[in-house]
This record gives C-alpha cells, structure tokens and sequence, in this order.
C-alpha cells in the first residue's frame, strides 16, 4: 500500500530575500508498508528542484515521525509561529 498524504511543490516565493545559499526543495509526505516487514512506515521525500529522483527519501517508524512532529512544533513555537494543532 502506497498513499500521498500531503506534497508542497517549490515556488520562488519560499526563498526568503536574501537566502542566495538556500536550495530550492519540494517536499512530499505518504505512507507506505512496502517493506519485508510489511509495516506501514511514514515517508518524507525531498527533493532539489530540477533534480527528480536524486532527492532523499526518509522511511520512519512511528516513533520518528512523532519526533519530528514535536520538532517542527518546537520550532514554530521557537519563531513565535501558531503551532497549530
């Protein structure tokens, strides 16, 4: 079983001004339990812009993934952003 869940393709409009140093990323969230294992993992693509199939793809269990949701949550929070729920 493979499902998209949620994608943002890159627009110039990301970079802030100034981020000369910065990649042009999209980025891509599914769910997949294509493994030997046959566990459903969440995965998270990104890739550079103009380069399709050389991006990394991330395949975490649901432990990462929730760290990585306290994480960005953090981060918001950090920048005085609304974490949202």
């Amino acid at each position: 079983m493979r499902r998209s869940i949620d994608d943002h393709p890159f627009h110039p409009d990301d970079l802030p001004e100034g981020a000369e140093d910065a990649s042009p990323l999209s980025w891509a969230v599914a769910i997949s339990d294509d493994y030997d294992d046959s566990e459903p993992r969440v995965v998270l693509t990104v890739e550079e812009v103009g380069r399709p199939g050389a991006g990394l793809v991330f395949h975490m269990a649901p432990e990462h993934a929730r760290r990585l949701r306290v994480a960005l949550r953090d981060g918001l929070v950090e920048i005085g952003a609304d974490p949202g729920s």
